[in-house]
């Protein structure tokens, strides 16, 4: 199929400034029948965009790394879940966040708030980074009662990538890479701490996507975390800092899809990954994923309500079906240069729309 309309819609999308570039990939039954790249991945040098440009995955990392990595050590600690981050962590056992357990925080009802600006104090501190954020997230008051309300949070998975190293001993990182990435064999799917940027620049080159001009920084952002918060800890953080490419997102995604179908997989543990995505109360998401939103939903309206996914601020996304056996990923330097283009919001649920009309 040459699915003309959706190669179309997607250079529209270009010329009409919803994003400079994008690399667009959908799949059916875990063969790939779309895979295309589309403008520019860097405005300035006038680079073009290719299948295989790396893009900061922003907030695909909470469910792509740090979910993950919890799947991983559940294995062997099948309670975990129902453990409070006081009985983990000995810097909470007087706090009022004690009770919080590793499942209220990968489904967003801790009560931590969504967001704190962090990076400004901690950049000013003399504190080694990443301690002076936990100390943040220790005296960080909580905006609603623990376990009441579903509030999306990027501090909670702050506290996650803190409890995978602390029971792992190991950095969150290097964890995912040696139990997950490595074994299925995903070479471009990685994180860039700071220590390892120039290294990482002069590998991967042109490669890797350019995302805001960082008023902040007071640059162009290459092969650098556009989070401030992930980029002021060093790079390697639990809401964000993992970069990688569409091909590479496709293969983790596909043994996800096996596990949600109950086919075996290299990785991941069939019974734990659908124990993370069974839902609880009236909560749409479940432990470390997004489903379909009732209304408006990123991912159009033919998904079943079984999908599961999640979107990046960058202007990344991956949406997963496992009815029909659809995967589609869509990544897009929607902030290159501007973090104010907001035009992603209405294309989203149209290419998926579209997407899916085209396949049946």
């Amino acid at each position: 199929m040459a699915f003309e309309k959706i190669t179309l819609r997607m250079n529209q999308a270009v010329f009409d400034g919803v994003f400079p570039g994008a690399v667009l990939l959908f799949s059916i039954n875990a063969k790939i029948v779309f895979h295309k790249a589309f403008g520019m991945a860097n405005i300035y040098e006038k680079t073009k965009m290719t299948r295989k440009n790396i893009f900061d995955l922003a907030s695909l990392t909470k469910p792509l790394a740090t979910t993950l990595a919890i799947a991983k050590i559940m294995e062997d600690n099948p309670r975990l879940l129902d453990r409070n981050i006081g009985s983990i962590l000995k810097e909470f056992k007087p706090s009022d966040k004690a009770k919080i357990t590793i499942d209220m925080l990968l489904r967003h009802t801790s009560g931590y708030p969504a967001h704190r600006e962090y990076f400004k104090e901690v950049f000013n501190s003399k504190k080694n980074p990443r301690l002076c954020f936990r100390d943040y997230l220790v005296d960080q008051d909580l905006e609603n009662k623990i376990g009441t309300k579903q509030v999306y949070s990027d501090l909670g998975f702050m506290v996650l990538a803190w409890i995978i190293e602390i029971m792992v001993s190991q950095r969150l990182d290097e964890y995912v890479c040696d139990q997950i990435y490595r074994p299925l064999g995903i070479k471009h799917l990685f994180f860039i701490p700071m220590e390892k940027r120039k290294q990482m620049i002069k590998t991967y080159g042109d490669k890797l996507v350019a995302t805001q001009a960082c008023p902040w920084r007071k640059r162009l952002l290459v092969g650098e975390v556009d989070d401030e918060n992930a980029w002021a800890a060093g790079g390697v953080e639990g809401h964000a800092g993992l970069f990688g490419d569409a091909f590479s997102v496709f293969i983790l995604c596909c043994e996800l899809m096996g596990a949600l179908q109950g086919n075996p997989s290299k990785v991941l543990n069939r019974a734990v990954i659908n124990r993370l995505v069974q839902k609880k109360g009236n909560n749409e998401k479940v432990a470390g994923f997004d489903t379909p939103s009732r209304i408006n939903s990123s991912a159009g309206h033919f998904f079943s309500a079984a999908s599961i996914g999640h979107l990046g601020f960058t202007g990344t996304s991956f949406w997963m079906d496992p009815e029909s056996s659809l995967i589609v990923i869509l990544l897009t330097n929607r902030i290159h240069p501007s973090r104010s283009n907001e035009g992603i919001k209405k294309f989203r649920p149209q290419i998926h729309d579209l997407i899916t009309a085209e396949l049946t």
